[in-house]
């Protein structure tokens, strides 16, 4: 019984179609069979009354004169009377006297002339005792249960006096044939019938079962895929499948929106952590270099001109600019000053990745670069290419290669790193660009994080396309064209 529960509504259709139509082929052939029997009982009975009294009637003279042998052929002949309907033909004809002996039968050796029928006991018992009882002057249908026949007794009666009976014998099971026949035929049509109706259930099946097992399909994916249950095509239409599909979709786009809330909510927390710990590394580191700086620009005006010190604070005030703007560049709130991203920087990026590179005997490759600056700040962009060719260089294999190509089209900035690397596995992508989500024994979790920041902030985008033996992060970002700087 579980098995044909779990069936699948392909296979459930057409079961019940074919259920449903030999359910009505059995009880149709049922109430034909029992209507049948009715009419062959009726027409029986009705039959075997009309011979009964045509019988009684044309024996009379046979018995007056006990003409024996004239009785036995109107016997005989009234027995194969019907012969073309075997179930009209009686198996026993039988004349009895007043006194229930036997005047003549159709079977003389158990039915000898002058023996009395009540002899054999059992039904001819019941025989006698109903004509003597009730039968002298009626028609009887007399039906013993212990006998395969049942009798018609017919009085034969001569100027009003009784001289005996006619007795016809029908045996009971003579309808069979007629039955299995009509059983037969039942058979026959209802497979005619289920050969018809199969393909058409079958059809039916899978248009009425297609809505439901495509709905079936989108909630197998709850809750782990529910962008994928959310966008399945389901049955649009206004019956009760339709309105099911309509409103499972509202439920999954509502468990999207708080699935998506809750992670707004983790990164948020995470952000909250991440901004107050930058928030004081920044406080500590700029509050030393402000000092250093000064320090600087107090020694250009008050030192000596030494030309190799000049070159040597020129040296260090650059650098504690740069640290003082990654420091910036960390506070996402903040939007610090800078110049243009001009082609030479990526000059600069190649030769600060070529040492990691060079170890891990990664070669970098740039497929496109810049002909002109673009008014974008320098040191965010700076920092975002560094970061991801130092991941894509740690991602490479022993040998293997990074490409980077960074173009301008149409006031923006194209760029995508790619490198040879294992991809990423999907449930990984989801969580990429969160703190402290690193998949390196040696990473921190802060640099794609860092990268998408300052990807949000300039107002661009960023995706990443993995696959086993490729990987490659695309970041997209707009400019405003009128402020290019012309090459």
């Amino acid at each position: 019984m579980n098995r044909l529960a779990d069936l699948s509504l392909r296979w459930k259709i057409p079961l019940r179609v074919m259920g449903a139509v030999v359910g009505t082929a059995i009880a149709v052939t049922a109430a034909l069979v029992v209507r049948e029997y009715d009419e062959m009982r009726q027409n029986l009975e009705g039959h075997a009354k009309n011979l009964g009294r045509v019988l009684a009637n044309t024996l009379v003279a046979p018995l007056l004169h006990d003409d024996i042998g004239r009785a036995y052929d109107i016997l005989q002949s009234a027995r194969d009377t019907g012969s073309s309907a075997p179930e009209l033909q009686a198996e026993l004809v039988m004349v009895t006297d007043q006194d229930y002996r036997v005047f003549v039968s159709t079977r003389p050796r158990e039915f000898p002339i002058g023996s009395s029928p009540a002899t054999h006991g059992g039904a001819y018992s019941t025989l006698r005792a109903a004509v003597s009882q009730d039968g002298a002057t009626r028609q009887q249908v007399i039906e013993p249960a212990e006998s395969p026949l049942y009798f018609v007794v017919s009085p034969l009666v001569a100027d009003g006096m009784a001289l005996g009976h006619v007795t016809l014998g029908y045996s009971k099971v003579s309808f069979l044939p007629r039955f299995f026949g009509l059983v037969e035929r039942a058979a026959l049509v209802t497979l005619l019938v289920l050969a018809a109706i199969m393909p058409i259930s079958w059809v039916w099946a899978r248009r009425t079962g297609e809505p439901l097992l495509r709905l079936a399909d989108a909630m197998r994916q709850v809750p782990d895929k529910l962008e994928a249950a959310r966008l399945a095509e389901l049955p649009r239409s206004r019956d009760e499948i339709g309105q099911l599909g309509e409103a499972f979709t509202r439920m999954v786009g509502e468990l999207k929106h708080k699935e998506d809330l809750e992670q707004q909510m983790v990164v948020s927390e995470r952000l909250a952590a991440v901004g107050r710990l930058t928030a004081g590394i920044a406080h500590e580191i700029n509050n030393p270099l402000g000092g250093m700086l000064n320090t600087i620009n107090t020694y250009r005006k008050h030192g000596t001109a030494d030309p190799q010190a000049t070159k040597a604070m020129s040296l260090l005030e650059r650098g504690l600019t740069q640290i003082r703007n990654t420091v910036a560049a960390l506070l996402v709130e903040t939007k610090p000053q800078d110049r243009a991203f001009a082609p030479e920087d990526i000059d600069d990026l190649l030769i600060l990745a070529e040492a990691e590179a060079h170890a891990r005997a990664v070669s970098i490759v740039v497929d496109g670069t810049l002909d002109a600056p673009l008014p974008l700040p320098a040191t965010l962009l700076r920092q975002i290419l560094l970061n991801l060719l130092l991941n894509a260089v740690a991602a490479a294999q022993e040998g293997g290669s990074v490409r980077l190509n960074a173009s301008a089209n149409a006031g923006k900035l194209l760029v995508a790193v790619f490198n040879d690397g294992r991809h990423i596995p999907p449930d990984q992508l989801a969580y990429l660009f969160e703190p402290f989500v690193t998949s390196r024994e040696k990473g921190h979790g802060l640099g794609l994080w860092i990268v998408y920041q300052i990807v949000q902030q300039l107002g661009g985008d960023l995706s990443v396309e993995s696959e086993p033996g490729s990987t490659t992060f695309s970041i997209e970002i707009p400019y405003d064209e009128s402020q290019r700087i012309a090459p």
